[in-house]
């Protein structure tokens, strides 16, 4: 059966991680069935750590406070979690199932796809939108 995806609520849940007085920074997008609807979302990245597990693939969009002396701004990523026993007919789906997410998640600086749980850690992400987000005033200090 082919994916589909809730939009309404998918879209309700990305708009509450854009809006800066929203306390929360992450949500996951989850498959139930063949429907791609709103999981879990939280105000601690750890928590979200903690969704991705060995068995599952989902989706999470993820708002990181970045910048540098100069200036601090929101930036979003895009991850895509494929755990290590996802199958291989679920891990091909996953790609072209993230059209459908791409629908309704649409402003984000960088797309991650991870499947080892070392590349979820904070510290890697915010590096790599660091790199994404173009001037560094603080490259002075490093």
């Amino acid at each position: 059966m082919a994916t589909k995806i809730d939009k309404e609520a998918c879209r309700a849940a990305y708009n509450l991680v854009r809006d800066d007085g929203s306390a929360v920074i992450w949500v996951t997008f989850k498959y139930d069935g063949s429907t791609i609807v709103p999981g879990e979302q939280g105000a601690e990245y750890q928590d979200f750590i903690q969704q991705c597990t060995d068995d599952i693939r989902l989706f999470a969009f993820v708002r990181f406070t970045t910048g540098d002396a100069m200036s601090k701004r929101s930036k979003f990523a895009l991850i895509t979690w494929i755990g290590e026993n996802v199958s291989g007919l679920q891990r091909a789906k996953t790609g072209t199932d993230k059209t459908l997410v791409k629908e309704v998640v649409q402003n984000f600086a960088k797309e991650f796809v991870i499947s080892d749980r070392k590349e979820l850690e904070e510290d890697f992400i915010k590096s790599e939108l660091k790199k994404a987000g173009g001037a560094n005033y603080d490259a002075q200090t490093e």
